[in-house]
């Protein structure tokens, strides 16, 4: 987000090209945030519980299978990236720009998979408090360091997009190694070696896979399906996807504290139901859900009031001035409909252990909804990026009724470390 805003001081090109390049870096982020949020999953819930070395194991299964995952997509950025670009826009000077920061910021991947697992488990067990301060020193780093290598400030070269990348690049191990130093000296219950690796049976990590699987589905579907959308925007015209960057940036910005009130959502609502206080965690979904409609209706309205000022900041044409805002506009009217998605989704469902439904509900709205109708806008129709966009919000409004009706059916509610403890068991018995 940050190379996005300051990227935009340079013009349309750069803001399409490092935001294509960034399409990449979703799909991967997405998946890591699904292993990691699916992990959080039993986290929360052994936390409830106080089963402190259940904490350990299901973290270091997390961190094993998210570090191998970075690996493998850094290969393929760094050595294909081009081609990732090229999927995404035909403008040569966007595939040019944007190969050179993707095949830069790759080599942040593994750092970054490192960082999300500690930041999502200490969320998980109500430390909210260290991802924050490591987050905005590492945002402090990032900020910096692009003012310097972006336009060359301080008697740097200036670097454009790869010095973007580069900046990223360094606070992204800045923050991996803030988390581990603090975890392992002050966090004992997040300390993990891998002699933890020793207590875990195959059944055991079959039984996590089974949970965190849909988690990883969900989040990579998402993925798949926001770069489908970006595909249909990009091939609209460079000025088109443009529009859509920027404002996506904003958005984004505007729901940092949505995703925060997710977090707290899944982790609350996980610590209960691990706990076996399962009507407690109902009252906490119904609080949370009042809490999503005034925080979608607050955040409607400012966003729509800031626009004007905030699309000023980027250095672009007029036409995708335009566009943007009457984009931004379009979401606002939608916001408190999102807003209500996400925290239940991404927070009460997983929370409450119900990762297979909200798979179900985001891949089912997005694939059969919200994907068609991108393509049919842009490639059939022919329209303007704006409806374009305005059609893919009709997928928000099916999520929200089928979420609606499995939060009044109470279905939701699992107990995923009680079925771990069984599974052990039975394990042990027969060994």
């Amino acid at each position: 987000m940050v190379d996005t805003v300051m990227i935009g001081r340079l013009g349309e090109t750069e803001i399409a090209a490092v935001g294509l390049a960034n399409q990449f870096f979703l799909l991967y982020n997405l998946l890591i945030m699904g292993i990691h949020s699916g992990c959080s999953v039993f986290i929360a819930q052994f936390w409830g519980k106080g089963e402190k070395e259940g904490i350990r194991k299901v973290l270091l299964v997390g961190l094993l299978a998210s570090v191998i995952i970075s690996l493998l997509f850094t290969v393929i950025a760094f050595f294909y990236p081009e081609v990732i670009v090229h999927i995404f826009s035909h403008d040569p000077q966007v595939i040019r720009e944007g190969a050179s920061y993707l095949k830069v910021v790759c080599i942040s991947y593994v750092f970054t998979a490192i960082s999300f697992g500690f930041a999502m488990a200490s969320r998980s067990i109500g430390n909210t408090l260290l991802p924050m301060l490591v987050s905005a020193l590492a945002l402090g780093c990032n900020t910096f360091l692009n003012y310097v290598l972006i336009f060359g400030n301080f008697g740097a070269p200036r670097l454009g997009v790869e010095g973007a990348a580069i900046a990223t690049v360094v606070a992204r191990i800045l923050e991996m190694l803030l988390f581990i130093l603090i975890i392992y000296y002050r966090c004992e219950v997040l300390r993990v070696h891998l002699v933890n690796l020793r207590g875990i049976s195959r059944a055991y990590v079959v039984r996590i896979i089974k949970t965190v699987l849909p988690v990883i589905l969900n989040d990579g579907f998402w993925a798949l399906a926001f770069i489908l959308y970006s595909v249909a925007y990009g091939r609209l015209s460079t000025q088109a996807f443009a529009a859509v960057q920027i404002t996506n940036t904003i958005q984004n910005l505007f729901l940092v504290a949505v995703y925060g009130m997710a977090s707290a959502a899944s982790v609350m609502v996980g610590h209960k139901i691990g706990s076996g206080n399962n009507e407690d965690g109902v009252n906490y979904a119904w609080r949370f859900s009042a809490l999503s409609w005034l925080g979608g209706l607050l955040i409607g309205g400012l966003m729509a009031a800031a626009s004007p000022t905030i699309l000023s900041l980027f250095n672009v044409s007029t036409n995708v001035y335009q566009s943007a805002l009457r984009i931004q506009y379009i979401t606002c009217l939608v916001m408190a409909i999102r807003v209500f998605n996400i925290v239940h989704i991404v927070g009460v469902l997983r929370g409450g252990g119900d990762v297979n439904f909200a798979l179900i509900a985001e891949g089912f709205t997005m694939w059969c909804i919200g994907v068609p109708l991108a393509f049919i806008g842009a490639f059939v129709l022919h329209l303007p990026v704006e409806w374009v966009v305005a059609l893919v919000m009709a997928e928000e409004v099916a999520k929200f009724t089928a979420v609606m009706f499995r939060l009044l059916s109470k279905r939701w509610i699992k107990n995923v470390v009680n079925e771990l403890a069984v599974q052990e068991k039975g394990v042990a018995q027969s060994v």
